[in-house]
């Protein structure tokens, strides 16, 4: 297959050979050139004139935003391609002209293939500025136009379609794979910025996280999904032979994957109904508990408050009974315990203990600390104030420790005391 291939450039480069020497002596070949000079000098007079105005009319204010806008400066980055693109126009209008008058337009022809070779050095090397889309330029885009102004295009794809590759009972042609790779290139990466966009709008819609995170998910599968059935037809790969692959992806959900697909649902559940979200402190039947930290399609990561993380399986929050201690940060009751000497005036008390935790910071105003009685102990009477933070009582930012200090500040300063354990010790007989 190589030989042959040898062989065929060879005799289409003597052929090349052959015309090129027939142009050099036809006065119709050196009439095209005299064309294609006059196109391309018409082309560049053309560009100077027609730059500055198009600069001016696509050029946006400094300080303006929106797609439009953003439109216009992606036509600026175009401008380059005036000139290669003029000049093709041109050349195409005088070879009609030119076969009409010689009956032939060789030259012309050739003229156009090298305007378009001009055109795509011009767009990789000026126009584009991803990197990925430079590579491609650089390696696949100008090698395919070079060959197609040398008019070698034909016998290459031809050569590349008859190098067949087998691997086992499978057998594709060399142009297959070559236009799978650049297809699937491109859509891989049309894919991800089709999916950094979708992600970005989706962000700024006023929605429920949990939703939003679907959305994004979603809208994730969708673009990959449709890549993957471009890239199959473009690769001539039928869509009826992935059943074998979609049958056999079912046999193994059935008995090795059960587990997995019931996880994903149940992720797929969880986002929907919003019962749990990222940010919501929640404890399970089976013991776990934390802050809810990131949400996948399999698990549910758990942060303790000591800085653990846990995975607990999505399945386990819809077959379980689950407690959401903070539900979108809602208020919560703490109990901060005391003792006073039993000669306290124990009425006076409660007002007194209620407006000093009243004024800590982070205490809500409402409901208000509430002080009672809770026993009679053995150095003391037991009392207890209630009061109401916002989230949970053991997150880090619990006022308990000012609230102490508080009810101690209160104690002295209404003359107020603390108990601490008496014994009394009866000596019997004579004393030592």
């Amino acid at each position: 297959m190589g030989g042959g291939f040898l062989d065929g450039m060879q005799q289409r480069l003597t052929e090349a050979w052959a015309v090129a020497q027939g142009w050099l002596l036809s006065p119709a070949a050196w009439s095209q050139f005299g064309l294609l000079v006059l196109a391309w000098g018409a082309a560049a007079m053309a560009t100077r004139r027609l730059g500055g105005p198009l600069v001016r009319i696509a050029t946006p204010p400094a300080d303006s935003r929106g797609w439009i806008a953003e439109g216009r400066r992606f036509a600026l980055r175009f401008l380059p391609l005036l000139l290669p693109v003029v000049a093709f126009a041109l050349t195409a209008l005088g070879e009609q002209v030119t076969r009409s008058l010689f009956g032939s337009g060789a030259v012309i022809a050739f003229g156009k293939r090298v305007f378009l070779l001009a055109a795509a050095v011009i767009l990789v090397r000026e126009v584009l500025r991803d990197g990925f889309l430079r590579f491609l330029g650089r390696y696949v885009l100008i090698p395919v136009a070079a060959l197609n102004a040398l008019g070698l295009g034909g016998p290459v794809a031809d050569w590349l379609s008859g190098t067949i590759v087998e691997l086992g009972n499978i057998s594709f042609s060399a142009m297959t794979v070559l236009r799978g790779l650049v297809a699937g290139s491109l859509l891989f990466w049309l894919g991800m910025w089709s999916n950094q966009q979708s992600v970005s709008y989706i962000g700024r819609q006023p929605m429920r996280p949990a939703i939003r995170q679907l959305s994004m998910k979603a809208a994730e599968v969708v673009i990959f999904g449709v890549a993957f059935l471009l890239l199959m037809n473009i690769m001539g790969i039928s869509l009826g032979s992935l059943t074998v692959i979609g049958g056999a992806i079912g046999l193994g959900v059935g008995f090795g994957l059960q587990q997995i697909a019931a996880n994903f649902a149940a992720g797929v559940i969880l986002l929907i109904e919003g019962q749990a979200t990222v940010g919501d402190y929640v404890e399970l039947d089976g013991g776990e508990a934390g802050r809810i930290i990131r949400m996948g399609a399999r698990a549910t990561v758990l942060e303790t408050f000591d800085g653990r993380w846990v995975v607990v399986p999505n399945e386990h929050f819809i077959t379980t009974r689950v407690v959401n201690h903070s539900d979108s940060g809602s208020a919560h009751r703490v109990e901060a315990p005391f003792a006073v000497a039993y000669d306290t005036d124990m009425n006076a008390l409660p007002a007194v203990i209620e407006a000093a935790v009243a004024a800590v910071p982070g205490v809500l105003a409402e409901p208000a600390p509430q002080c009672e009685l809770k026993a009679f102990g053995d150095s003391g009477a037991q009392f207890a104030v209630e009061y109401w933070i916002q989230g949970l009582a053991d997150q880090p930012g619990n006022p308990l420790s000012d609230v102490m200090f508080a009810i101690w500040n209160a104690c002295r300063a209404n003359g107020i005391a603390m108990p601490y354990p008496h014994r009394v010790i009866d000596i019997r007989g004579r004393a030592p």
